[in-house]
């Protein structure tokens, strides 16, 4: 079977791309094996100067192109990631680069592709419109159209991940890879196919946009809703791409947008290194599914790090939340002076810090001479919690749990 992408074109891809992008390292997680029993190892794409992995197809890309086509210049479409990358490089190579946007895009990702030089174009509601609009802008004006994923030379510059990985990891069982239009996988499958053919390459999406699920199944689920991992929300797998990863990946999967949310913040918290929701989704699909993997090295790809600092902060509370690190109980009460330092006073005794409380009154359900009390505390886990709640009740508090699930 003759393939679009070779390793032949990968392994040229690594030698331009050698000094001029990072080569991240590949390191055990010693943390996220625990939690999920199998032996994992994450490679870092989050270091790269942009924080993503795109910088390599936008590379390689750009390496390719004609004297007369530098100098023309290039175009793309993209709300994140491939932007950056692009308008990175092209302004160390001399070439002018435009990047046409959807107009909802964060004012914090314009702003750091037109840091880079670029020319900013904001067009459309959709990234399907930002691309119409980048096609015509490439032919008015004569330039290189470079394609985010389904581009031979964006794939193969994709594929110096894998052959990274294995080289640092050589008995790595399983890679687990974040798939969107599926650059990304479709290169690293070509790559750790020609290293290791019996390795098992298993791409990974959110279930809001499972278009590359979709093509592989001849299926036509909905791709559709806000996710957390808007790097992989694409609607329309590429065609070189599907072809590769129907050839040579073994499976793709899907994850919720709960379990991107907890690998996220495992990311964060054992890992100390920060991942876009896209960039956990390998994470997230051994979460998910850990008897699959258990007792296997796997390979996980943090394939960016662009994620909005408030993104982040809700995610840790709301897994502090599930965890029941963070509770909230609702008290009915008499309004009279000393009620509140009495459960005060219980909540402290018993090892709970309060972080929050709400008085109310003006309610119809709320007795005439009473209050209702909205306590929110930290405690230890989830036993301690229980305890906390358990003990209120014995002391005669009218007390209900608040559940974080009813309460949205």
């Amino acid at each position: 079977m003759t393939l679009p992408v070779t390793p032949a074109d990968v392994a040229a891809a690594r030698k331009l791309l050698d000094g001029a992008v990072l080569r991240t390292p590949t390191l055990p997680a010693p943390r996220l094996s625990a939690i999920t029993g199998a032996h994992v190892y994450v490679k870092y794409e989050n270091l790269q100067v942009t924080a993503s992995f795109k910088e390599r197809g936008a590379l390689t890309k750009l390496a390719s192109l004609s004297a007369q086509e530098r100098a023309a210049g290039v175009v793309a479409m993209s709300a994140g990631n491939h932007a950056q990358a692009l308008a990175y490089h092209a302004a160390r190579l001399g070439i002018r680069a435009t990047i046409v946007m959807p107009k909802f895009t964060p004012i914090v990702k314009v702003a750091a592709t037109e840091a880079h030089g670029a020319r900013v174009v904001l067009h459309g509601e959709s990234v399907g419109d930002a691309s119409e609009e980048a096609d015509r802008i490439a032919q008015a004006e004569h330039l290189v159209w470079v394609h985010p994923y389904d581009d031979r030379h964006v794939i193969a510059g994709q594929g110096s991940i894998a052959s990274e990985m294995l080289e640092d990891a050589p008995d790595l069982d399983a890679l687990l890879v974040p798939v969107g239009g599926g650059g990304m996988i479709a290169g690293m499958a070509v790559a750790a196919r020609d290293m290791r053919p019996d390795i098992e390459i298993v791409g990974v999406e959110t279930q809001l946009y499972p278009s590359m699920w979709n093509a592989l199944h001849q299926q036509s689920l909905p791709c559709e809703g806000a996710t957390l991992a808007e790097g992989i929300a694409v609607k329309q797998a590429g065609t070189l791409t599907r072809e590769l990863v129907s050839a040579l990946v073994s499976d793709v999967v899907l994850v919720s947008e709960p379990t991107i949310e907890r690998a996220v913040n495992l990311f964060l918290t054992q890992q100390k290194t920060l991942s876009e929701g896209a960039g956990a989704a390998g994470l997230a699909a051994l979460l998910a599914d850990p008897d699959r993997y258990r007792g296997r090295k796997v390979g996980l790809v943090v394939s960016g790090g662009n994620i909005d600092p408030r993104i982040v902060a809700s995610i840790m509370m709301r897994e502090l939340e599930r965890e029941e690190r963070i509770v909230s109980f609702r008290f009915s009460m008499l309004d009279r002076p000393g009620e509140l330092g009495i459960i005060a006073g219980l909540l402290g005794g018993l090892g709970a810090n309060i972080l929050e409380v709400e008085h109310k009154r003006h309610f119809l359900d709320v007795h005439a001479k009473g209050a209702r009390l909205d306590v929110t505390v930290e405690t230890r886990d989830r036993a301690h919690a229980d305890t906390v709640y358990h003990t209120l009740i014995e002391n005669g508090m009218d007390v209900v749990r608040v559940d974080w699930q009813a309460a949205g």
